[in-house]
C-alpha cells in the first residue's frame, strides 16, 4: 500500500505524520509538499514589490530549493516514524488540493494523510480549506488528523474539569 502524506511544515503536518507512523508502521509513503508560484506572484503583486519576469523565475527557483528541503524533512519525519518514505514537491498553479488528489490518483495512493491546516498567508501550502477539498474530491480514503492539543488548549480541558 502506498499512502500520499501532505505536507508543509506545520504542527498539524508533523502530527499527520506522526498519526500515520503509528498507524500504518512499515508502509511505504510520499511524503508531499506544494507550493503555489501564483500566489507569491499575488503576494508580491499586492505589496507594491513588482519585479521583473527574469527576477520571477530566479525567486521560484529558490523557492522550489525550499520546498525541496521542506519534502525531504517531511520525509525524514516519516522515516523516523517507522513508513518507508520519500519526498516529492510539486508546483501548482490552481489550487493545492487539486494538486494533491492528482498525485494520489498519479501513483494511485491507497489513502490520503493531511492535518487539519497549515500556515497561512504567503507561507500557506496547506490551507485550511484545503483538507476539506481533498476529503471531498479525492475519491479514494482520506484520514485528516487533527491539531496537536496545545497548552491553553489543555488548560482549558482542565479548567472545565475542576468545575
Amino acid at each position: 500500500m502506498t499512502i500520499l502524506i501532505a505536507y508543509d511544515g506545520s504542527d498539524d503536518a508533523k502530527a499527520a505524520i506522526a498519526f500515520a507512523g503509528e498507524l500504518l508502521k512499515g508502509e511505504s509513503a510520499v511524503v508531499l509538499t506544494v507550493w503555489e508560484r501564483a500566489a507569491m506572484a499575488s503576494a508580491r503583486a499586492s505589496a507594491g514589490l513588482m519585479m521583473a519576469i527574469d527576477q520571477l523565475g530566479t525567486e521560484d527557483a529558490a523557492i522550489e530549493v525550499a520546498m525541496r528541503e521542506l519534502a525531504e524533512h517531511g520525509a525524514d519525519l516519516a522515516r523516523k516514524a517507522g513508513l518507508d518514505a520519500t519526498p516529492r514537491c510539486d508546483a501548482d498553479s490552481v489550487a493545492v488540493w487539486s494538486t494533491i488528489v492528482d498525485v494520489a490518483d498519479e501513483i494511485d495512493a491507497r489513502l490520503v494523510v493531511t492535518g487539519t491546516r497549515g500556515f497561512g498567508g504567503v507561507r500557506s501550502l496547506l490551507l485550511g480549506s484545503t483538507s476539506d477539498r481533498v476529503l471531498h474530491n479525492a475519491g479514494r480514503p482520506v484520514l485528516v488528523v487533527p491539531a496537536p492539543a496545545t497548552d491553553d488548549a489543555t488548560d482549558d480541558a482542565t479548567d472545565d474539569a475542576e468545575t
